[in-house]
């Protein structure tokens, strides 16, 4: 940062597919319950796309709405980051799919796969390029159809993953607002807990690997769970004083919604009272990179985010990947 000018978050706009896929209908799906599902995830319905659809539709609108309220056109836009690990298709990469459906042609665009973490990847990354002075407008999308990847007779994944896209518009601005601080992080010696084993390079599609059931995302839950709670905890406190602020001094704690039990664990041990954390776990479920966007413009929208307030932003996925964030809004 030099001291002169931050990446504003100018807009927030979210999309969700209409149809919705409650607990009740797990139950005749899967072996399961509503209680097993809702006490161990807090989930109590999630949003599921349609045969056909791609990811760039629900990305696409999420932009949109994104850059409506923020007042910038497709013209506008010097580039467009997508975070996601569902592209519409290996090549090219998903934003120009979204380039071209919102009419940015110019824009510089490429995508970012930082599993549940990918918001906050983009959200930093984009930073560098407007405090740098290269861009003066991008577009931060976080989407995903993890629906298409999932094996519905695998209870510890099929029950917790969803669809859905957030997008955030990014503009330089010379004011107090803005990105504070971010902190990225990473450990590739656990990537197996959490990943989608077939597709890429070291297992292309094939019928094997279809019969294998390698083209379904696969999950260490129990591994995965204690990990995160302890991570999120270190890695916000460490934004905040990166940030030169307090856990007392967030307005808002907006985290990734990947189960209800870590985010209850993470805000109980960070002090925040249930009122600064924002939930929507339970309408939405997990949708990974699309999670804390998705949030985050319900919460504006919803009036809970007022000028000058402070965010927290912090997310653990696949890779295994963490991350956190401060905005000023």
């Amino acid at each position: 940062m030099n001291g002169k000018f931050r990446a504003v978050v100018a807009g927030t706009g979210s999309s969700l597919p209409a149809k919705v896929l409650t607990n009740k209908d797990l139950e005749k799906m899967v072996d399961t319950s509503d209680e097993w599902i809702t006490t161990r995830t807090g989930i109590r319905e999630r949003h599921v796309a349609e045969e056909g659809q791609g990811m760039s539709e629900y990305a696409s609108a999420a932009g949109r709405k994104a850059m409506e309220m923020a007042g910038v056109g497709a013209a506008d836009l010097d580039m467009i980051i997508c975070a996601t690990v569902t592209p519409d298709m290996p090549i090219p990469s998903t934003a120009c799919f979204i380039q071209h459906q919102l009419g940015a042609k110019g824009a510089a665009c490429f995508d970012m796969a930082a599993g549940c973490s990918g918001y906050i990847y983009a959200l930093a990354v984009a930073e560098q390029f407007l405090v740098s002075g290269s861009c003066e407008r991008i577009l931060v999308i976080g989407a995903e159809l993890l629906s298409k990847f999932l094996n519905w007779k695998d209870r510890t994944t099929c029950v917790i993953f969803a669809d859905g896209a957030g997008a955030s518009l990014l503009c330089r601005g010379d004011s107090d607002r803005g990105v504070l601080a971010t902190i990225l992080k990473a450990d590739g010696s656990m990537a197996d807990f959490i990943c989608l084993p077939g597709g890429g390079t070291l297992h292309p599609p094939s019928e094997k690997t279809i019969s294998e059931g390698l083209h379904y995302i696969r999950m260490r839950g129990n591994e995965t769970f204690k990990l995160a709670i302890r991570s999120l905890e270190e890695v916000s406190r460490d934004v905040l004083r990166k940030a030169g602020l307090q856990p007392s001094d967030v307005d808002l704690f907006i985290p990734h919604q990947a189960n209800r039990r870590i985010i209850d664990a993470v805000g109980s041990r960070l002090g925040f009272e249930e009122d600064r954390v924002f939930v929507n776990i339970d309408r939405v479920g997990n949708t990974s990179a699309a999670s804390i966007p998705i949030a985050l413009d319900e919460a504006v929208r919803a009036g809970r985010v007022k000028r000058g307030n402070a965010l927290l932003f912090a997310a653990f996925g696949a890779g295994l990947t963490w991350g956190a964030a401060v905005v000023r809004w």
